[in-house]
């Protein structure tokens, strides 16, 4: 961690690295969680027939952040799936946050303001609830 908030380590090579391997380890650990929730589900209802004249969408509870957590803790393979989804959709949404930081370090503040602008919207509409 010493050697991150070093000067010599905010070259512009070693940045990028640094966030292409977090991208990588985000895809990653998502798969992980993915598949192992996709596992716990098919153990549970792997003999399950589905219906295909009647369209169920997905449960209430994997539809927000706190039911995800509640059926993580459940192990419910539901939840482990989008759970999954979600460190998915939050890698790229760090790696802008750690854009920001990069950025600031480097005493680019051009770059610091568009990149918080774009981190702004992205938050604004995920927290918002406006898209639906």
């Amino acid at each position: 961690m010493k050697r991150l908030f070093s000067k010599s380590f905010w070259q512009e090579r070693d940045v990028e690295m640094f966030i292409g391997q977090q991208l990588r380890w985000g895809v990653i650990t998502s798969s992980i969680i993915a598949f192992i929730g996709g596992i716990i589900y098919l153990i549970n209802h792997g003999t399950a027939m589905p219906s295909y004249t009647e369209f169920t969408g997905a449960p209430e509870y994997v539809r927000h952040l706190p039911g995800i957590f509640q059926g993580v803790l459940r192990l419910d393979g539901r939840a482990i799936i989008q759970l999954g989804v979600v460190v998915l959709l939050a890698t790229p949404i760090t790696r802008i946050a750690f854009s920001v930081l990069a950025f600031a370090m480097e005493k680019d503040r051009l770059y610091v303001v568009i990149t918080l602008i774009v981190l702004s919207v992205i938050t604004f509409s995920i927290f918002s609830g406006l898209g639906g």
